[in-house]
């Protein structure tokens, strides 16, 4: 899922501030890192009860204070991404935009690429380009934002060309809250069909595709090259009764401890809160360090 809000103040710092960190979804307070468009309208209402009151304060003042709460966090990644949605949306998130905050704010962020598939030859001339001269380590595809299923061909190329560059890929996974796109198009079984045609491919699922939870996990007990991203999802509902969330913790916690990667979605959910709801989950101390730095770490190649 995707949504946009200014950037709170870190708050006091959890435990987690004393473990390693890495965040697999983050968004910079930037008008050129940010995407505010009618199709994504819906967010605003669907979040309303988890984003932080929007702040009065500068530009220069927001981008401190995002800063400031990955210092107090101690991360040592973020990874931050682009978005290409111009032929079904006309906005984009640059890859060079990505590339330049990246390069300005040190070797903490890492830079993801979003190319546009329905560009065809191009994409994949600019997904190379993003990787082997701008330094990207990814690509991002928001397939409902595209307006495309996970397993449509179209997408087939880009796969390869992530394998080809030995790149990882985040596919959004799930429900998408946008009143201008199905929900159909981010299925978590149609991964089943690309990790077969791509058996090669390191991909993560993230959101982790509520409402088909099960789905996504018999997917990825299946494929060992997918991962789950716990992303723009509140930690603290792996605990709740009858929220659908729960298999991830009844099977993050043993058979697929390894493959569960934390993203807070910043500023969309705040840092410091979202780690909090980690410490408080039923596992143990290693399956934490797997799920917030870990498992992202080996996806990454760090």
């Amino acid at each position: 899922m995707s949504g946009d809000a200014m950037s709170p103040r870190p708050a006091a710092a959890p435990k987690s501030a004393n473990c390693r960190l890495i965040d697999w979804t983050s968004k910079p307070p930037l008008p050129e890192t940010s995407i505010k468009a009618p199709h994504l309208k819906n967010y605003d209402r669907i979040y309303a009860s988890t984003k932080p009151a929007p702040r009065e304060e500068t530009p220069e003042e927001a981008l401190a204070a995002y800063l400031a709460a990955y210092d107090a966090a101690g991360a040592s990644h973020v990874v931050i991404k682009a978005r290409d949605l111009e032929s079904t949306f006309g906005v984009k998130i640059t890859n060079e935009d990505v590339a330049a905050f990246c390069a300005r704010h040190g070797e903490r962020f890492i830079g993801f690429a979003g190319v546009d598939p329905h560009k065809g030859p191009q994409a994949l001339r600019e997904l190379e380009h993003a990787v082997k001269e701008l330094g990207l380590r990814g690509l991002n595809l928001q397939c409902f934002e595209h307006k495309l299923a996970i397993n449509d061909p179209r997408l087939y190329p880009l796969y390869a060309k992530c394998v080809e560059l030995d790149i990882p890929v985040n596919i959004h996974c799930g429900v998408n809250f946008s009143t201008e796109s199905s929900m159909a198009f981010g299925r978590p079984y149609l991964l089943d069909e690309v990790m077969i045609a791509f058996p090669g491919l390191r991909a993560c699922a993230a959101p982790p595709g509520w409402p088909w939870v099960h789905e996504l996990i018999a997917v990825a007990w299946k494929h060992v090259n997918l991962t789950i991203g716990l992303v723009f999802v509140r930690p603290k509902y792996l605990t709740v009764p009858e929220s659908g969330y729960g298999p991830l913790l009844q099977y993050g916690k043993k058979l697929l401890r390894d493959r569960i990667i934390f993203g807070s979605g910043f500023p969309t959910l705040p840092l410091a809160s979202a780690l909090a709801e980690i410490d408080e989950l039923p596992i143990d101390d290693e399956t934490k360090d797997l799920w917030r730095y870990g498992n992202a770490a080996r996806l990454l190649r760090l």
